[in-house]
C-alpha cells in the first residue's frame, strides 16, 4: 500500500495564522491610528502659526489688531475661518487694538482637538481623545505628552 501525498493546509494551522494576524492587528492598529493623528495635529498648529504670523505683519503696519480705515484685519477678512487638513483655524472674537484669539478646531480623527494661541504666544491644547492631556501653555502634538 502506498502513502497518499496530501496538499494543503490543516485547519490548525491555518487558525494560528489567524490568531498571529489578529494579535499583530491588535498591537500594530492603535499606534497607526495615532501616528496619523500626529501628522494631522502639525496641521492644525502650522495653520495657526501662519494665521498668527499674518495678525502680527498686520499690527506691523497699523499698530492695532482691529480693522483701521480701509484696513481689514486678517480676521476680518473675507474669508474668517480657514482650513488647514483636518482642522478649521478662526479667530475666537473680535481682535481689538491690542489683543486677538486664534484657534485651530479639529475634525474627523482629529475632533475633539483644539489648539489656541493669543498675540503674546500663550498657547493652549485641549484634547477630548482618551490618553491624550490637555495643556495651558504648549501645544501638545504627542499621546501622553505633557505640559
Amino acid at each position: 500500500m502506498s502513502k497518499q501525498q496530501l496538499k494543503g493546509f490543516t485547519l490548525i494551522e491555518v487558525m494560528i495564522v489567524v490568531a498571529i494576524v489578529g494579535i499583530l492587528t491588535m498591537v500594530a492598529y492603535p499606534s497607526y491610528r495615532n501616528h496619523i493623528i500626529r501628522g494631522q495635529l502639525t496641521d492644525g498648529t502650522n495653520g495657526l502659526s501662519a494665521i498668527r504670523a499674518q495678525m502680527e505683519r498686520y499690527y506691523q503696519d497699523n499698530r492695532t489688531y482691529a480693522s483701521t480705515g480701509s484696513f481689514t484685519t486678517p480676521c476680518a477678512a473675507d474669508v474668517t475661518t480657514r482650513t488647514f487638513g483636518n482642522f478649521t483655524v478662526s479667530c475666537s472674537g473680535t481682535p481689538d487694538a491690542t489683543t486677538f484669539t486664534l484657534q485651530a478646531v479639529g475634525a474627523g480623527q482629529s475632533n475633539g482637538f483644539t489648539f489656541t494661541i493669543n498675540q503674546q504666544e500663550v498657547k493652549n491644547t485641549t484634547a477630548a481623545a482618551s490618553g491624550w492631556n490637555t495643556c495651558s501653555g504648549k501645544w501638545l502634538t504627542r499621546k501622553g505628552d505633557t505640559c
